[in-house]
């Protein structure tokens, strides 16, 4: 079992320095940032850009893998976001996770002044996106002509320190995304329904998610271990740092659901993610037989 967790972009660079550095130190395996415009209701307080987040962590770490969580097509391009990417992996030294969704409603998607699209043309919109994306960072010079986005003669040179490109995360939980995740997708990320009352509701309905992602896997002829699944333990109705005894709990039932990676937040004095610091500072020191267990 591999564990990670995200520093949301709230905190100037100054003050969100050393969490970068102490995920390395408390052993996770990869850390990552939202990668949204604004987020919520955290949208009047400080924000900022996942891309020179994770540039400036990858300065400041020697091991721990960077992760987007998640960018989407709601304000990333193809070509630029490719160019991007690939400066990351250079300055990481190969350590980054493209962490992908379709996007949501909301301000990503309201903020650029564009119309609102329906689920259908949100997910018709990604899988044009991840092929896109997939094509630029696999060959030196790419022309494209689709329905959302063209490409004339761009660039990839040098290419990514990962070949033949970084580890696309795709996130799903609908059966088309699902279906992309299966293509493109070196992992599968799922946050399970956004809407239960209970853990145990939000934890059965994960495991019907992850019985669909089999059939989904076997359904496009690819190898069911071909595919790393990763669990946002946070999407849960009980928050996964509440305690040792709860994330100990919440990281066993993950493994017993086949789950190779889990991500937790970094807590937060208020709101999102409200917790204890010291909670996960008892967790990372339980990481090793968290891991085991």
């Amino acid at each position: 079992m591999r564990i990670g967790i995200v520093i949301l972009p709230d905190q100037r660079w100054s003050e969100s320095r050393g969490r970068w550095r102490l995920a390395e130190e408390y052993g996770f395996d990869h850390a990552w940032t939202y990668d949204h415009l604004g987020w919520r209701d955290l949208v009047d307080g400080p924000w900022f850009d996942a891309v020179p987040t994770l540039t400036a962590a990858a300065a400041v770490t020697e091991r721990i893998r960077l992760g987007t969580y998640v960018a989407s097509p709601n304000f990333r391009h193809p070509v630029h976001f490719a160019r991007e990417s690939t400066a990351i992996d250079d300055i990481s030294g190969g350590r980054l996770i493209l962490g992908l969704g379709a996007g949501g409603i909301g301000f990503d998607s309201a903020v650029l002044g564009r119309p609102e699209l329906t689920p259908r043309e949100r997910v018709d919109r990604f899988a044009e996106f991840l092929e896109l994306f997939d094509t630029i960072l696999r060959n030196p010079a790419t022309t494209w002509s689709g329905s959302y986005y063209d490409a004339v003669d761009a660039r990839s040179t040098p290419g990514p320190v990962q070949q033949p490109r970084p580890p696309f995360v795709v996130a799903a939980n609908g059966p088309r995304a699902l279906r992309l995740a299966a293509k493109y997708g070196d992992g599968w990320v799922t946050t399970g329904p956004q809407a239960c009352d209970t853990a145990e509701q939000w934890w059965a309905s994960v495991a019907e998610t992850r019985e669909k992602f089999d059939a989904t896997l076997e359904a496009a002829g690819r190898p069911l271990d071909a595919v790393d699944r990763y669990l946002n333990l946070d999407s849960s109705p009980v928050y996964s740092l509440s305690s040792v005894e709860s994330f100990t709990d919440a990281t066993g039932r993950a493994r017993e659901l086949g789950f190779t990676d889990v991500i937790t937040h970094w807590p937060r004095e208020s709101s999102w993610y409200a917790g204890d610091e010291k909670v996960l500072e008892a967790v990372a020191a339980e990481l090793p037989r968290i891991r085991r267990s």
